[in-house]
Parts: C-alpha cells; structure tokens; sequence
C-alpha cells in the first residue's frame, strides 16, 4: 500500500471541461538534438534523433536537463505548459508557473498520497480566495511527483492537471547536475522503481502508477556505428501497479474490465512496457532517445496496447564510477483501457536507476 497520510482529499471545482534552490528552473527554451550545435530559437534541428528541449550545447563533462516539449514542439507528446519547476528543500514545496488554477502555485507534501515509493508527490491548493472579497474560489486538481538521487547528481520532477476532458496541462523535466564517463566497450545494468502520473482525453481525472524498471545497455553493440552510436539499449517496466488519486489501488480493475471485454482470456498483470532496441538512441553526451511499447494477447490475437518515448540521461564521471545512474521519463499512451469508451489514457512516469 502507498505511504499515507491522514486527510481527506479536498473537492475540486467542475471547471474548463470538468469543472530555496531552483535546480529545475527553465531559463533556455532551445531545443537540440544532442549534437552540440543548438539553436537558439527553440526550432529543432532536422534530423531522426531529436532530444527534449533544454540545454542549448551539452558536452559528456558538463550538467545537462531537459524539458517537456510544448504542443506546438511535439504535437503528440507535448505540452509543456509548466516550464518553471523551482524545488525549495528548506520547506519541501514547489513553485509551478504556466499552470491555471493552481493556487499560489505552491506545491506542499500531498494529504492523500505523500509518495511513491522513494519519490515524493506534491498538490496544488485545493482552494484560493478571491483578492478582493477573501471568498473561496476552488482550484483545479494538480499533483506533481519528484525524485532525487541520494548524491543528488539527478533529479526529475513531473506535473499534470486531472481537471480537462481534453488532455491536462502540466511538464516534466529531468536532468543531471554534472558529466559522465561512458565506457567504449562491454555492457551495464540499471535498476530502480518507477513513478507516474497518470492523465486522459474524453474525460477527468489523475491517476498515480508505480513500477519496477531495468535498463541494460551494450556499449559496442552496433559496430557499423561510430562511438556511443553504436550502443545498444534494452529496458523494460514490470510489475506495473495503477492508485486512484485517495491512493486506492486499481490495477485489478483495470484487468477485470480487459476480461470483460475479451471473454475467456485472464490478465494478471498488465503487459511489461519495453524499449525498441536499435542503434543511435545514444548519443557522446549520455543522452538516450527512443520508443517504447507493449503489447496485449486477445482471442484474435496480440495487439498494441501502449506505446510512446523514452528519454533518459546517463550520469557519473570518472569520480563518481564512471555512468552509474540514469535518470529518465517515459511518457506513453493507450486506447485500450475498457474501463472506459472512447478514452485515451497517457502517463509520463520518471526513474532514477544505479547500477547492478
């Protein structure tokens, strides 16, 4: 069960469709492509591997973060809206800006739900009054998850707003706070957990997820490519379990109703996500890009299930043991959810992993 705290979860308002330190802060709105020669005015460059938005001209031996990317950048996995995320230590809160009916855009330790495994989750205000009468104005449902490595060289942090029938507004960002060493041969492996938030289109609504994940990589795979090009990355996320936003949880709600819908089959966990293996998903710099998917068994036979990005960052120099964390978020999406009619569900999820 998830850590909880005593409390009750405030109502929020049928409104739109439904009713210290800031190491997260975006002062850049470049996008690149990992190359080392960014723009500067937020157009990607052309090419078929794009990274996030986020530092103009990354190097292996310096920090590096990156950004969700707008609708107008990525018009399937983006939104972008939050593009300030400042995390204070000293009273364990965020200040979010670009979301709406968000409070002060203060974000405190939630009632419901105060983690996910070892990352921790934040609200939004539930209320905000008016400036002029004091009068109570009810505020959107806004959670927000993030982690932190315990040497602190990676973090992320992930927002989303539960209170649109169109896809909510919110952003993530994930970053490392120094360079890497990437080996030129052999291969690693990375585990950790898992935490995600959990948004729809066609209806409202938060959900939260937790998972265990792995992530292998073969350093000299592909020897028809050229230095970290020809690396090879192989990942998966098991064990997936899906909480309603009290905390409760609902996987088997999920797989009764994928029962329901394809009689005589039984589900007793939903499919593992995997990465697509192929070259060029890495690049000098640490940076990893790439797909990811599953998919689900039927009477009529397999078919897609989820499918989305993976964006990750590997982190540690020769000081630190050379690549010995990943930072990273998936952000994936399903129609096949038959607890509903005409529903896609997207989650972005973020993880921290060391390695094995």
């Amino acid at each position: 069960m998830l850590q909880k705290k005593l409390g009750s979860l405030a109502v929020i308002a049928f409104l739109s469709a439904c009713g210290g330190s800031n190491p997260f802060i975006d002062n850049s709105d470049t996008t690149d492509t990992g190359t080392g020669t960014g723009t500067t005015d937020g157009t990607p460059i052309t090419s078929d591997r794009t990274v996030p938005p986020g530092t103009a001209s990354p190097t292996p031996a310096a920090g590096i973060f990156r950004r969700e990317p707008t609708s107008d950048e990525d018009n399937r996995f983006g939104d972008g809206a939050a593009q300030s995320i400042v995390y204070d230590s000293g009273t364990d809160s965020f200040t979010i800006t670009g979301l709406a009916f968000d409070g002060n855009n203060t974000y405190t330790r939630s009632t419901a739900v105060s983690s996910l495994g070892p990352y921790a989750v934040y609200e939004a205000a539930s209320q905000y009054p008016d400036a002029v009468t004091s009068s109570p104005i009810n505020q959107m449902t806004h959670r927000a998850v993030y982690g932190v490595s315990t040497g602190g060289d990676v973090e992320f942090a992930i927002v989303r707003t539960g209170a649109y029938i169109a896809y909510g507004f919110g952003g993530f960002i994930y970053q490392r706070n120094g360079g890497v060493t990437l080996p030129t041969a052999g291969q690693a492996s990375y585990s950790g957990p898992y935490a995600g938030l959990r948004g729809f289109v066609g209806k409202c609504g938060i959900e939260y997820s937790t998972a265990d994940m792995a992530i292998d990589i073969d350093f000299d795979a592909f020897t028809a490519k050229s230095g970290a090009e020809q690396a090879a990355v192989r990942g998966r996320l098991t064990n997936r379990e899906i909480y309603d936003v009290n905390g409760n949880n609902i996987t088997r709600d999920i797989l009764d109703a994928l029962e329901a819908e394809y009689a005589g089959m039984t589900y007793n966990s939903l499919p593992t996500v995997v990465f697509e293996v192929g070259p060029s998903v890495m690049d000098a710099n640490g940076e990893i890009v790439g797909n990811v998917g599953n998919s689900l068994n039927t009477p009529n036979g397999a078919i897609t299930f989820e499918e989305g990005k993976y964006y990750a960052l590997i982190s540690g120099d020769a000081t630190q043991g050379n690549a010995s964390n990943i930072v990273g978020v998936l952000v994936f999406e399903t129609t096949q959810d038959q607890r509903f009619e005409n529903v896609t569900v997207h989650e972005t999820g973020g993880f921290i992993l060391g390695r094995n």
